[in-house]
Parts: structure tokens; sequence; C-alpha cells
């Protein structure tokens, strides 16, 4: 085991012996699911959720539980381009067209352009981008860059529990994706809203956070450091003028529906009786033996919303959580 020194402290790493040590642990933990869902429990991705827990094996299991029961009953791989076509058509939120200089995705967002439709809605969006996203990565990429536009918005713009639930979804089910995000060009009124925000997310989440603003030369920097500005839209301060193109980007990610659909982590969605006791008794073997609380399914399966000492430091239960969503505001 070693420790690397960079810009937020101090951070664990391991050799590649000791990390498929922790890897194999983790599958011996969560016994024969790992072999139904043979894409999430992957070496590579258990690897990002080991790193995203500091290579705790017990945290991680639950945490990889957690994602495979949000799986089964969200289905985010079944998502279809009928379903949130509205949504997309105003441009709030896309994936560019164009890689970082790391090779990586980027996705463009821009707050200030409202949304009409219900949290929910916008959140389901997010992650059938990100499923689409995570299918075109390349073989030696695992991250994406956020690119965040902040024009046009403002206080009206706030969405305290669009912000809360998208985090823990990130943070619970698509660990170690986020390479940096950049804010570019935030508002004063803005800080306020980031230090509400700041607790919902993760120590080393809101770290890759970098505030870019146009008229600052460092900024520039780090703009020009991180992406080719010749492809980069004229509102982030680049050449490219054209912008969003809702027909092309419709097209594009249609094209994927249907072999993302068959093959994208299907192991899990589509087995019968993943959830009989035969299956269950390794993930009460983990919450109960491994963490030391009693077996309870829903505390095997929320590892987003309560910490591995059991304790819920304020967030939401399951059952809270699913209320909410049951009783979420119709659109009209």
């Amino acid at each position: 085991m070693s420790f690397k020194r960079s810009k937020s402290g101090t951070e664990r790493t391991l050799s590649t012996e000791e990390e498929q040590m922790k890897v194999l642990e983790v599958k011996k933990m969560i016994g024969p699911i790992a072999e139904k869902c043979s894409v999430l429990c992957s070496d590579a991705s258990i690897l990002r959720y080991l790193r995203a827990r500091s290579y705790n094996t017990k945290k991680t299991a639950k945490m990889l539980i957690g994602t495979i029961k949000w799986r089964l009953e969200f289905k985010p791989e079944k998502i279809q381009w009928g379903d949130i076509a509205q949504e997309a058509e105003r441009g709030r939120l896309y994936k560019a067209d164009y890689l970082d200089k790391q090779g990586r995705i980027v996705f463009v967002i821009r707050p200030g352009i409202q949304s009409t439709n219900t949290p929910i809605a916008q959140i389901k969006y997010l992650i059938y981008c990100l499923e689409n996203a995570i299918w075109n990565l390349g073989s030696d990429q695992e991250q994406m860059v956020w690119l965040i536009d902040f024009q046009g918005w403002n206080t009206a713009c706030l969405s305290m529990k669009v912000a809360r639930d998208t985090a823990q979804i990130l943070q619970a089910h698509y660990p170690e994706r986020l390479g940096i995000a950049i804010f570019y060009n935030p508002p004063k009124v803005f800080e306020s809203f980031w230090t509400m925000v700041k607790p919902f997310l993760e120590p080393k989440t809101h770290k890759k956070v970098i505030f870019v603003y146009p008229h600052n030369p460092r900024s520039c920097a780090v703009m020009t450091e991180h992406l080719d500005m010749d492809k980069v839209e004229s509102h982030f301060g680049g050449k490219n003028t054209v912008g969003f193109n809702y027909e092309a980007y419709a097209r594009k990610m249609k094209a994927d529906e249907s072999t993302m659909s068959r093959v994208f982590d299907s192991c899990c969605s589509s087995l019968p009786g993943l959830l009989d006791s035969k299956y269950l008794e390794p993930v009460e073997s983990v919450t109960s033996a491994s963490v030391g609380e009693a077996a309870s399914w829903e505390k095997a399966i929320c590892p987003n919303l309560e910490d591995a000492d059991g304790s819920t430091n304020g967030k939401k239960t399951c059952s809270q959580y699913e209320s909410n969503k049951v009783n979420e505001p119709k659109k009209t």
C-alpha cells in the first residue's frame, strides 16, 4: 500500500496486486450476485466503487449491492428517447460532439435554461445521458467532464431537490465517473446556493469543481488546458457558433438505443428472482456481519442514504425517497 500527495491532500493508492485482492474480497462478500450482474460487478466497475469508498471492502460491497437493487427497480438502461425527448429539446443538457484533451466525453449543462418538466423527468434525462455516455466511453476512459454554463442563471433556477437527488444518485450509483466539473461564469448569487449544495457532495467530488471566469486570464488558461476552444461553443468563449442541434442529437442518441438495451447490464435488469432468498442471503450477511447492523434489506440497498455505521446524517430513508417519487406533482 502506498500514498500519493495531491492538491486535495493525501490519497490512498494500492498496487495492482493489492487492488485485485480487494476486488476478489468484494466479490466474495456479495456472493452469486456478482456472477449474475457481470457487467456491474466487473473488476473495473468494482475498482471504481472501491476508490469511492477508499478501498473499504465492507462499505464497497454495501454500496454495490445498493446500485444493483436500484438498477433492478429503476431500469435506467431501459429509458428510451421517447421518454425524455421533451426534456432534451431545449438543450439544457447534452453530450457534446467533442472530447476534452484527455479524450473524455464532455457534458454541456445550461441551468439558466428553465426546464418545463418535473424534477423526476429532469433526473431521468440526466440518467439517460449518463448511460449513453458510459456506453460510448473509450476502453481507456472511465470519467467525464461537465461543462456548466451559467448564462441566464438566477435564483428562479434554484432547485434544492433536484440538486440533492442528483448528487445522491451520481455518488451512489455512478462513482468515480466525474473527472472535472467546470463552472463557467457563475454569478455572485450562486455562491450562496453552492454553500447549500456542498454538504450533499462528498469531499472528493466538490474538489473536482473548477470555477472559471471569462475575464480572468488564469481561468482562460484552465479552459485551454482542458479543451480545444476551436470546438467549444461560443457561450463558453469558444469558436463553435453552431451549438446544440436537437434533430442531429436525437438521431445520434436513438441510434445507440437498440444495442444498449440488449447489452448494457441486461444481466441485472432481466433476471427474474434476483431478489429471492438465495440471493438475499449474502446481501444480509454483508450488512449484519460485516457492517454490524441487523439484517435489513432497506439498509442493504440504500448505501447512498445511510452510512456504514448506521447514521443517517439527516438523509432520507428508502421508503421516504420512494414516497417522494410517488407524490411528485404531475405536469399539467
